[in-house]
């Protein structure tokens, strides 16, 4: 007998303990029930992830569940916000309880791993269609924005570039020596929540490069009115991603890829000195409109382009 949405989701999400101190009611009411500690703000992100679009069919449930919710928490470390609770809601061509659990297995041990509630959420029958909405908290006045670069701050990034791009490109067909660490990156990203936390009062803008650096980092320059310079030679590059360049002449990619999840932020000289996380320095926002590329000496106009749904 097929389980019904209710026996589904009492089988397959109500593992967890609810441990937040934020989580007043979780799963089980009409609504969930969240306290915001007093001089806190509640910062409220939401995501869609649509087979064939954002993922392949038949990718495994188990990565597919961590990736769903890492890109989420990822919104949150942007803004300098500890995450607290979701919601989940999915839409299933059919139950299939091996991939309930698998998917279930990768989203929850995450979820475990930062102390996030799955507080809700729906299900009903449809194309494969994962949604989840995730909630945290930022100290009051405090969250980082896209809309605070000022003229003459570094731009850093957190991490590497580009890798997930090429293992997309190996999803694809390209062919690597060495494919793991990049499909790693492309199926599991990991959300970088402690550097978010550890940038707020320093940084002065940040975003996720979700859709790649030079259509993310335009967000800002948008929002800020400002323009930026980028070092093609400062950018953190692995030797794996250095060697499709080489390979291909796709210079391009690690600018426009997307899928990393690291940080990119903004922050002025004074106060780069304080910065406690690994970062890299990639250029310097100008007041100068535009994205321009430093490279090797010949500074360019960079399109302001990454993944567009509707393009």
């Amino acid at each position: 007998m097929p389980l019904s949405e209710f026996a589904l989701i009492q089988r397959f999400f109500t593992q967890q303990r609810i441990k937040n101190p934020s989580t007043q009611l979780g799963i089980g009411d009409d609504c969930a029930l969240l306290s915001i500690p007093e001089g806190f703000e509640l910062a409220v992100t939401i995501d869609t992830m649509v087979e064939n679009v954002h993922f392949f069919a038949g990718t495994d449930p188990e990565l597919l569940g961590h990736k769903l919710l890492a890109v989420n928490l990822s919104d949150l470390a942007a803004m300098g916000a500890k995450p607290v609770s979701v919601t989940l809601a999915l839409t299933l061509p059919k139950v299939d309880e091996n991939w309930l659990t698998a998917f279930a297995n990768g989203f929850l041990k995450l979820a475990e791993r930062y102390s996030v509630d799955l507080i809700g959420g729906d299900t009903t029958s449809g194309p494969l269609t994962l949604t989840v909405q995730a909630m945290g908290i930022v100290p009051k006045g405090q969250a980082l924005r896209r809309s605070a670069a000022q003229p003459g701050d570094f731009i850093y990034m957190t991490g590497c570039l580009g890798d997930a791009g090429l293992g997309l490109k190996i999803k694809q067909g390209y062919i690597c020596a060495d494919s793991e660490a990049a499909l790693t990156r492309f199926n599991r990203p990991e959300p970088q929540i402690e550097a978010g936390l550890a940038l707020l009062g320093i940084a002065n803008a940040c975003i996720d490069l979700s859709d790649g650096l030079a259509g993310d980092l335009g967000h800002i320059l948008e929002q800020s009115r400002v323009g930026a310079c980028l070092d093609w030679d400062a950018l953190p590059l692995s030797k794996a991603v250095l060697d499709y360049i080489n390979d291909t002449g796709d210079w391009s990619m690690p600018l426009t890829a997307g899928d990393d999840y690291e940080l990119c932020f903004t922050v002025s000289p004074e106060q780069a000195a304080q910065l406690t996380i690994a970062a890299t320095k990639i250029g310097i926002i100008e007041s100068k409109p535009g994205l321009r590329l430093n490279k090797s000496g010949h500074i360019q106009p960079l399109e302001v382009k990454g993944f567009e749904h509707f393009s």
